[in-house]
């Protein structure tokens, strides 16, 4: 009996060592390939926002003229992005190729656990892990994508136009553009998780609905507070363009909550 259990044990753990292996040859194969399209990415992905003709600059520039309304449309002016460090350059493209790696790799990831867990779950276990996995998926991109999109270029407008005095030109190092757009984008997509594990905890009947609405005085503080960690600086414009998705997530995972319970 114990040989059987010790084989069955590293049965299992030789499975655990080849989906690792499997995840992270295809982390290692992306990455190789983002690293080989530095000038694609940097010009059209990561650079963009720091254009006046990025598509959200643009589109509200469309907006300011049928309303009517010049401030509306942003402008970087002489915003100016440079590097101090003799291998910034290179360390950047290092971990920017790394970090898009990751994000193109996550779904096979996921697939992967999905497969190495299958078989310990009973038969109506494994459509709520399917649904809860890809909810997860599809979280953690909309959450990327709205730091990306929207709050990023906007942060970046803001404080690339900010001036204490005519004077002072502001020039942005490139390890500080760098590490406020990815850091953001991260953070956000792991906050948009909320209704996954709110949701969880609701099932497992740990979390009920009705604190959650209670809570929502809470709720809004906790949202700011969490905003301010969040956003790459402390001005009141961006954190608020932080804590609107974030207590919108949380109403959200008041409805999670509660069908959860009624399930």
């Amino acid at each position: 009996m114990q040989n059987s259990e010790a084989h069955s044990f590293w049965d299992h753990l030789e499975v655990l060592r080849w989906s690792l292996i499997r995840c992270l040859g295809v982390f290692f194969v992306a990455a190789v390939a983002v690293f080989c399209c530095r000038d694609f990415v940097f010009a059209n992905i990561v650079m963009a926002p720091a254009h006046d003709d990025f598509c959200l600059y643009r589109l509200l520039c469309r907006m300011a003229v049928k309303l009517s309304a010049p401030s509306l449309c942003p402008s970087l002016g002489p915003l100016e992005i440079i590097n101090i460090n003799l291998a910034a350059q290179l360390m950047v493209h290092i971990s920017v190729s790394c970090f898009l790696a990751l994000l193109l790799a996550v779904p096979y990831i996921l697939f992967e656990a999905w497969l190495f867990v299958r078989p310990a779950l009973h038969a109506d276990e494994r459509p709520l892990l399917a649904k809860g996995t890809l909810s997860l998926l599809l979280l953690f991109y909309a959450g990327v994508a709205l730091s990306y999109w929207i709050i990023f270029p906007l942060t970046l407008n803001f404080l690339g136009n900010y001036q204490v005095s005519p004077d002072v030109v502001n020039r942005l190092s490139l390890n500080s553009y760098i590490s406020s757009l990815v850091g953001l984008c991260l953070a956000m997509g792991l906050v948009f998780e909320m209704p996954v594990a709110v949701g969880l905890l609701a099932r497992l009947g740990i979390l009920k609905a009705g604190l959650l609405v209670r809570g929502r005085k809470v709720a809004v503080v906790i949202c700011m507070a969490l905003a301010a960690i969040i956003t790459p600086s402390t001005d009141i414009f961006t954190m608020m363009l932080v804590a609107l998705p974030v207590y919108l997530l949380y109403e959200l995972s008041i409805a999670v909550a509660r069908r959860a319970s009624r399930e």
